[in-house]
């Protein structure tokens, strides 16, 4: 037998008052007759009580009968079962697991610092109990194992400047990246009879060591951005005052005049710092 028998024992209710019976009967019959041969049923009753299997909301215990597979009982209650069995509990409630930070590459080699939480729970006791050696140990060493095979699928972020624009990141493509890790983990961990509820990234970062020069990669590049949008506002702007200027007839410009008017709103448009203004106080010649 290599998979999951779900049984039922018999009622542990009735065969509880059965065993209290014989246990305190024995000791009660034995003092009052003064013959210890009733303590045979005391000893009875003390056998028969390792046969009870009390079954917890949300749990299961796994039955053996000298080393051999006898089934898994999973509802809740009070059962007895042979006092021979030998019963092991197994957990069906949804575990939750944060894994450690791990040091890995991406796909494009910068070492990321990155973790992930993990929900699971056990669906297929007899593998989880026989099939793997220690399954919660299981589920650990087989989520780093995903956790680093995912992270050198995926760049950290793209660089598009350097040629590499990818479609999903380990940063921003949130749900694609938990949809694979969940489907990577839950592969791995079907051998174990246990089932990925939910999987997703906990923490993501760059490690120490690079980290300070992608700050400074990041902000070069939010700052070449912003330049960009700030140069193409001031020619717009230009553009305009060029033309109302010339639809107004307000003055005529010469194109040396319009090359150092241009220059100037380019300066104050664009500069970091507020321009000091110079008033001329004679002429456009002077």
């Amino acid at each position: 037998m290599n998979s999951e028998k779900i049984i039922k024992p018999a009622n542990g209710y009735l065969l509880f008052f059965i065993v209290l019976t014989l246990f305190i009967g024995g000791i009660i019959m034995s003092i009052k007759n003064e013959n210890p041969i009733y303590l045979i049923s005391t000893l009875v009753g003390f056998i028969l009580s390792f046969g009870f299997i009390l079954v917890n909301p949300n749990s299961s215990k796994v039955i053996l009968l000298f080393g051999k597979y006898v089934g898994t009982v999973k509802q809740n209650g009070l059962y007895w079962a042979n006092p021979l069995y030998k019963k092991k509990a197994i957990s069906l409630r949804a575990s939750n697991f944060d894994s450690e930070r791990l040091k890995v590459n991406d796909k494009l080699g910068n070492p990321v610092m990155i973790s992930t939480i993990l929900v699971w729970r056990v669906t297929e006791t007899y593998k989880a109990a026989f099939d793997v050696d220690n399954y919660e140990n299981f589920v650990r060493v087989q989520t780093d194992a995903a956790v680093r095979k995912l992270a050198s699928m995926y760049p950290y972020d793209n660089f598009a400047d350097e040629g590499h624009d990818e479609d999903i990141t380990l940063r921003s493509s949130v749900n694609e990246v938990s949809d694979a890790l969940e489907k990577e983990i839950d592969e791995r961990l079907s051998i174990a009879g246990i089932e990925v509820l939910e999987a997703r990234i906990g923490y993501l970062a760059y490690a120490q060591e690079i980290a300070s020069a992608m700050l400074k990669r990041q902000q070069a590049t939010a700052i070449v951005a912003a330049r960009h949008k700030i140069v193409e506002g001031a020619v717009s702007m230009v553009e305009m005052a060029l033309e109302e200027l010339n639809k107004k007839q307000i003055v005529e410009l010469d194109e040396e005049r319009k090359a150092a008017m241009v220059s100037n709103l380019m300066v104050i448009l664009c500069g970091d710092k507020e321009a000091s203004p110079v008033l001329n106080t004679g002429t456009l010649n002077h």
